[in-house]
């Protein structure tokens, strides 16, 4: 369960295992997370996650969904806090990624969490409990 307060921030793995029947339990424990979010009304995503979470249903996963089916989940989604990154954020990454000594990707995801004031982020491609920034990361699968 999730008992966090506040704006939460769902990376582009998490999406994507939501709607990916073949990531086995990762598909139920991503799919209960966003399901929680949806209740909560406390989801946050940016442009970044929604372009990333096309091209890899799409065309990366295991069983890929038609682009329709992409672009309805996408549309869905455009309800929840969502943050579009400018120069400003881009310049912000960088100076995230060189504090933290982070992937420039992983730098802007923090950034992008960062600008609507989301207090964790939920992602398995940095350390769980790890903060950056003020912003909790969380595992979900950890």
């Amino acid at each position: 369960m999730n008992d966090n307060s506040g704006w939460q921030f769902v990376d582009t793995n998490i999406l994507v295992y939501a709607h990916d029947i073949s990531a086995g339990d990762k598909y139920i424990r991503a799919k209960e997370l966003i399901n929680e979010l949806w209740n909560s009304g406390r989801g946050s995503l940016s442009i970044q996650v929604l372009q990333e979470f096309y091209v890899t249903v799409v065309q990366k996963v295991a069983r890929p969904m038609q682009p329709r089916m992409a672009a309805k989940i996408i549309s869905d989604l455009s309800t929840w806090r969502l943050h579009a990154p400018d120069v400003s954020d881009v310049l912000e990454a960088i100076d995230i990624q060189q504090r933290n000594r982070l992937s420039f990707w992983d730098a802007l995801i923090i950034c992008s969490a960062k600008k609507p004031g989301c207090v964790v982020l939920f992602t398995e491609d940095l350390n769980s409990n790890q903060l950056y920034e003020g912003i909790k990361v969380q595992n979900p699968f950890a």
